[in-house]
């Protein structure tokens, strides 16, 4: 495991920086005073348990719920003062399927880049692109409903990486996927860190998608127990 990096004066900007957050639902403490940081270019796995308030987390770090306890930066932006500067440079794939079916696989992704500015040629040649990239190309126009679990999830891995973003977050992102998908999946996210320079933050309750070279983050049931 890689060595926790901190952000402080002096230093250079983090990917992400997690600082003293805190959140309850109602009275139930989901998160209690969770603090690390990763580095740009580096697979970072946040593992635990369901319930260990992973999900919260990201919830917090794309800003659908708002951070009253703590601070979240990324790229030194905070989320909730900055939370436009931060999120641009974010690319989110929820544990949820989030596709329309009714639409192809192109027109998913085509929708997606118009939400970001990117029309016309530069999208259609960042789609081709990325098609490649998770292994989906020839696939455009196919209907989403007439995907596999595992081809849904490299959907929405290629459409959250369509803005080419610095920082790329999934939750439980093989969940369901039998383990020859699952293998595919880190595999294409883990050459992306390599490749593009992308931070990543992998959320999973499964140990064995765990590497040696990993950065880890242990949550317990709201409390950060490990990282490094």
């Amino acid at each position: 495991m890689q060595h926790m990096r901190t952000s402080g004066p002096g230093d250079e900007v983090v990917a992400l920086d997690v600082r003293a957050v805190s959140h309850s639902y109602g009275q139930k403490r989901a998160l209690n005073d969770v603090s690390f940081s990763i580095a740009p270019a580096t697979f970072t796995v946040l593992l635990g348990l369901n319930g260990a308030g992973k999900t919260t987390l990201f919830s917090l770090i794309s800003h659908l719920y708002d951070t009253r306890h703590g601070s979240i930066r990324i790229f030194s932006h905070d989320i909730r003062r900055a939370s436009g500067e931060a999120l641009r440079r974010v690319g989110i794939v929820f544990q949820a399927r989030t596709l329309d079916l009714d639409l192809s696989v192109y027109q998913n992704l085509s929708y997606h880049a118009s939400l970001h500015g990117i029309g016309g040629r530069e999208a259609r040649q960042r789609i081709a692109a990325l098609l490649e990239t998770v292994d989906m190309q020839g696939r455009q126009h196919d209907k989403a409903r007439s995907l596999s679990g595992g081809q849904m999830r490299r959907i929405e891995i290629a459409r959250a990486l369509l803005h080419r973003p610095s920082l790329l977050l999934l939750d439980e992102a093989t969940v369901g996927l039998d383990i020859e998908s699952r293998a595919s999946i880190l595999a294409t996210i883990r050459k992306l860190v390599q490749a593009e320079g992308i931070g990543v933050l992998w959320a999973t309750h499964l140990i064995d998608e765990v590497e040696d070279a990993d950065h880890v983050v242990i949550l317990r049931r709201g409390d950060l127990v490990a990282s490094g």
